[in-house]
């Protein structure tokens, strides 16, 4: 499937390395324009033979924040992927809101990976998703609803719902408590760290789970939890103890 695309990119050097790049690695992308600011974005965006699949955007421009040319094009129907340098909060930020991003300098295989997950147009629901993304900003301990990132498209759900998941290679499957179960294209770990203040506990390295959802702890040599939904989960022997200590922490409350 060829992809249209477009860039957003201050530095003359940062941008013909992106289209090389993508030239190289990436054949079904087809560059289509490239801005330079919030300006000269928002004219490429207004554009009608404009009508790209995909945008990698630099976060800072020469005239402002990218995010203030998103507003003024707002509603977003293509997707998106942020082309940056590290920052910590705006990674989880990014993994939160299921957005793609990718690191300066660019790395070839995330960049073959981004563009791996990019969705058809009117199935990425980009502007939800950069919705949750800025909620997090401005509020990253009070939300209680995710996009996640699943092999079928994007879904939206309750945080408070969510009974566990489980690591299957590179792929997450996420149980919910009405029963569905969700197949992410994220690795467990990333759930673990996002989560843990959310009461998720990682108790097996294939299993993160709602400590609000257990129903039992049955102790022994093979000591395993058992689940609202019925799901038997081993507690392994190298985290047991951290696991006890917490259901202890729980019982304080």
């Amino acid at each position: 499937m060829l992809l249209n695309a477009v860039i957003v990119e201050d530095e003359r050097k940062g941008l013909v390395n992106l289209k090389q790049m993508l030239n190289l690695h990436c054949p079904d992308v087809e560059v289509i324009g490239e801005a330079d600011g919030v300006e000269s974005g928002c004219a490429l965006f207004g554009r009608d033979d404009i009508r790209p699949d995909i945008a990698f955007l630099d976060i800072n421009l020469g005239d402002g924040k990218v995010f203030q040319m998103l507003d003024r094009i707002k509603p977003i129907n293509f997707d998106i992927v942020f082309v940056t340098a590290y920052d910590q909060f705006a990674m989880r930020a990014f993994d939160y809101s299921a957005i793609g991003y990718i690191l300066k300098p660019i790395d070839p295989d995330r960049l073959v990976d981004a563009v791996a997950r990019i969705r058809p147009r009117g199935q990425a629901r980009t502007q939800e998703r950069l919705d949750a993304f800025q909620l997090y900003q401005k509020q990253p301990n009070v939300y209680d609803r995710m996009p996640i990132g699943a092999v079928d498209g994007y879904h939206f759900i309750r945080i408070p719902d969510i009974i566990r998941f489980e690591a299957e290679d590179n792929y997450t499957h996420i149980y919910m408590a009405d029963g569905q179960r969700i197949t992410a294209s994220k690795t467990i770990k990333m759930y673990e760290d996002m989560l843990a203040p959310h009461n998720f506990y990682r108790v097996h390295k294939r299993h993160v789970i709602n400590m609000n959802y257990m129903k039992k702890f049955v102790k022994g040599e093979g000591g395993y939890l058992i689940m609202d939904d019925g799901m038997r989960i081993e507690v392994s022997r190298r985290r047991r103890s951290a696991f006890m200590s917490q259901l202890r922490f729980m019982q304080e409350l």
